[in-house]
């Protein structure tokens, strides 16, 4: 499994694309884009991450590095988000962080 983290809006799904070699159709069926919701709905993170691990490649937005949510559900949801990502990135063969469109190998081979 591919891995792929960065900011909102860093070309994550255009990094995807170029990685597996497919386009927007293909990509919707063998990557599961922003896995930080996903965690919002689950308390076992551990569990999804073994789902989300099957996959071909797995795209997940970056969590705290902003403002503290006041709302505990919110900080709750965020930790989980967190942890999740810590859970793929060991599972994973390859870990990629975009930043500004940009692909940086943090783990595994370059694809």
């Amino acid at each position: 499994m591919i891995f792929i983290t960065g900011p909102l809006y860093s070309g994550k799904r255009a990094v995807a694309k170029q990685m597996l070699g497919c386009d927007d159709a293909e990509l919707e069926a063998r990557c599961v884009c922003d896995a930080q919701e996903l965690a919002r709905e689950r308390e076992d993170v551990e569990a999804l991450a073994d789902e989300l691990s099957r996959c071909d490649a797995v795209i997940a937005a970056e969590v705290g590095g902003g403002v503290v949510p006041l709302d505990p559900a919110e900080r709750a949801a965020r930790e989980r988000a967190g942890r999740l990502a810590c859970l793929l990135a060991q599972r994973a063969e390859t870990v990629v962080r975009v930043f500004c469109g940009i692909p940086k190998t943090i783990k595994g081979k370059e694809k």
